[in-house]
């Protein structure tokens, strides 16, 4: 078992902070964009899944944005490499030098229901100025979570420690989240109704495609709010 490498055994890339020039200033999430414009652009810019289901956050409210890096995690074991380190030995791997503005991504390691880190590990992200974290796992400690200046959306909370069933053993590799191929450097959106993996070539087409979506669907409520009932014209 090989320590923290990408696909194909390359050196992980160093994944830039550096948000699109059409994004807010609110953490850089895209200007009124939402989850939902955001998966119908990408349907119309690919052709895998990139689509996740609505998650938990200590606070609902924060909507997720900026490239990912990863944390891979497995089934904990006492006899490989891995099972000497820290969560801090990975998370910095990860971060690399310039951490802010981040998206922290953990795997499941096929424990979706255990925690995978909790407030105390977690106040690095806050510390380093992370946009947030997502994890395909529980969270411990969201009263915590939710004083940090960072977006936590996870699969739920959890008051046990899940060291004993998982444990990290890699970092900035491509990752599998609920279906979904997370590649570090993948740009992620995630609010009350879902997330978007959006690959950071395309951020660009994608959120022009998301305005666009919207565009066309308010201009069909406004044909909608001007149509006629048929059924009211109808002679009697």
């Amino acid at each position: 078992m090989t320590r923290a490498t990408n696909t194909g055994g390359r050196p992980p890339a160093t994944v830039t902070s550096a948000q699109p020039a059409d994004t807010d200033g609110h953490g850089g999430v895209p200007a009124g964009l939402g989850s939902a414009a955001l998966v119908d652009a990408m349907g119309r810019t690919h052709r895998h899944r990139a689509h996740l289901l609505p998650l938990v956050s200590p606070d609902p409210t924060r909507p997720l944005f900026g490239p990912a890096v990863t944390m891979a995690y497995m089934p904990w074991r006492d006899d490989v490499p891995q099972g000497s380190k820290t969560f801090a030995d990975f998370f910095y791997e990860a971060v690399g030098p310039d951490p802010a503005g981040k998206v922290l991504v953990l795997s499941s390691g096929g424990y979706a229901q255990v925690s995978h880190a909790g407030g105390t590990k977690l106040s690095r992200a806050a510390h380093h100025r992370l946009a947030g974290v997502l994890a395909d796992g529980r969270l411990r400690d969201f009263h915590q979570l939710r004083g940090y200046d960072l977006a936590t959306w996870c699969q739920g909370e959890s008051t046990r420690w899940g060291g004993d069933t998982v444990m990290p053993y890699a970092a900035n590799t491509t990752v599998e989240f609920a279906g979904v191929a997370i590649v570090p450097g993948d740009y992620i959106f995630c609010d009350a109704a879902g997330a978007v993996v959006i690959p950071a070539r395309s951020l660009s087409k994608v959120l022009e495609t998301a305005r666009a979506v919207d565009a066309e669907d308010a201009r069909f409520v406004q044909q909608i709010r001007a149509e006629a009932n048929p059924c009211a014209t109808r002679t009697r």
